[in-house]
């Protein structure tokens, strides 16, 4: 016969050496621990299978946190409620138990859920380092905004507000152009995740770029070239950024591509740029001309540990970690950006930078470049540009600059233009050399004399 439970029934069943239960009619009952706890719990069937649902532990001196009859009783009329709707069909049925599993498995994929420091790392080195030539961009851009703002949160945490208040902070900062390749990155992460079941949608989606998309169009005049090229030997860069700025001009070669350079790349004066650093991927000869060899400077050094001549390796080694890394391009950028910071060209009238103006350094410290600003990738348009001037055609210039011809063509004309292109860079060579010497007429001007000092 079933059991009716009051408070004083619960209150006097006393433990024994196996737990034990005593229960209502219809589910509702109570079990009995070897250890003095009492769980209330809800008994039930469905589908022809039982299921047990603990309601909560009985409150007493030794429970305190614990509820009371009154509460499970509650708690048991709810729960039975949804098993009969169930049963009969209704929408809100539900089984308690699968309910209950439901939630505690999904809590546990919330411990378990990486944080965004833990997503850009799994992203970076499983996806950024083996696939993009730029994962160092990846990384720096993450570092910089996104980490130090959401690295500790849970990356199924950050909403599609999140995303836009941190490019609006980017953009508020005078950096639009930062905030759309930000939020290229954060997509990228985030589809990233999503594709690797990480996260079941990504908070990307319906976000579009903060900033108009801005296409470059900066060509550098001949007297800015004359100008930028004197600067550089006395700007605050090291001798190989100031080499490597040079060299994109002498080659119309892309940054990432010239900081790159190794001696392995090189034989006689062609340098042969190999598939897997090409953007297109797909490997580029570049003739190099007296400048460019001489700004290249010596290709062998002696070896400390055996005395002996050995290739250089890297052209441009990375100061931090030495003939094991080049420089990075944003190296390039930073230096730039450090002695040319504005268009004003040292007129702070004419400055409408915020940064800028409020920079404490004297005015002649500011733009030790003394042309308006510009990016290192400005100076392969301008020596495509100059080239074009000269009279050279576009396939030949295509083909110096390695872009991929477009259409049909690019299936039938298989030809390199290597002959073509050594005679466009020689020309390219001697435009440059009669623009920087007419700053001075008569007068000699070393390519590169910092490397003299």
């Amino acid at each position: 016969m079933p059991d009716l439970l009051t408070d004083m029934f619960v209150r006097n069943l006393a433990p024994k050496e196996k737990e034990y239960t005593r229960r209502e009619k219809g589910g509702f009952g109570i079990r009995v621990l070897p250890s003095g706890r009492k769980v209330f719990f809800y008994m039930y069937r469905v589908d022809g299978q039982r299921r047990f649902l603990n309601l909560g532990t009985f409150r007493d001196r030794s429970y305190p946190d614990g509820i009371t009859l009154v509460k499970a009783r509650e708690e048991y009329e709810a729960e039975r409620a949804k098993v009969k709707a169930l049963k009969a069909g209704r929408v809100e049925g539900a089984d308690p138990v699968a309910v209950k599993r439901q939630k505690r498995s999904e809590r546990e994929v919330e411990r378990k859920a990486p944080s965004v420091a833990e997503l850009a790392e799994e992203y970076l080195t499983r996806h950024a380092k083996k696939f993009k030539r730029s994962w160092q961009e990846d990384e720096r851009i993450l570092k910089r905004d996104v980490l130090p703002a959401w690295g500790k949160r849970k990356a199924s945490d950050i909403s599609r507000r999140d995303i836009h208040l941190l490019l609006e902070k980017i953009v508020d900062r005078g950096a639009p152009v930062m905030a759309n390749n930000t939020f290229k990155i954060i997509r990228k992460m985030f589809n990233y995740a999503v594709q690797k079941d990480i996260l079941p949608q990504s908070p990307a989606q319906a976000i579009t770029l903060p900033s108009p998309k801005v296409i470059r169009e900066r060509v550098l005049s001949e007297g800015e070239v004359r100008t930028l090229w004197l600067s550089l030997d006395t700007a605050a860069m090291t001798d190989d950024v100031c080499r490597a700025l040079k060299l994109i001009l002498v080659t119309a070669q892309r940054p990432s591509e010239v900081i790159g350079l190794h001696t392995s790349e090189i034989e006689g004066r062609w340098w042969t740029i190999p598939s897997s650093r090409a953007k297109n991927g797909k490997p580029h000869n570049v003739y190099l001309t007296d400048t460019a060899l001489q700004l290249m400077g010596d290709l062998q050094i002696i070896d400390p540990a055996t005395g002996k001549a050995r290739p250089k390796g890297f052209i441009f080694p990375s100061r931090r970690y030495g003939e094991m890394k080049p420089i990075t391009r944003h190296a390039l950028s930073k230096a730039v950006l450090t002695n040319c910071p504005s268009e004003c060209g040292n007129d702070c009238s004419a400055c409408t930078q915020t940064e800028c103006k409020g920079d404490s350094r004297p005015l002649e410290g500011k733009n030790r470049l003394r042309i308006p600003h510009f990016v290192p990738h400005d100076l392969r348009r301008t020596a495509a540009t100059f080239m074009a001037k000269g009279g050279e055609l576009d396939e030949v210039i295509d083909a110096v600059l390695n872009h991929v011809k477009q259409g049909v063509i690019r299936h039938y004309n298989l030809h390199r233009y290597d002959r073509e292109k050594q005679a466009a860079l020689e020309n390219w060579e001697r435009k440059l050399l009669s623009i920087i010497h007419a700053q001075q007429p008569g007068a000699v001007i070393s390519l590169n004399s910092r490397r003299r000092r």
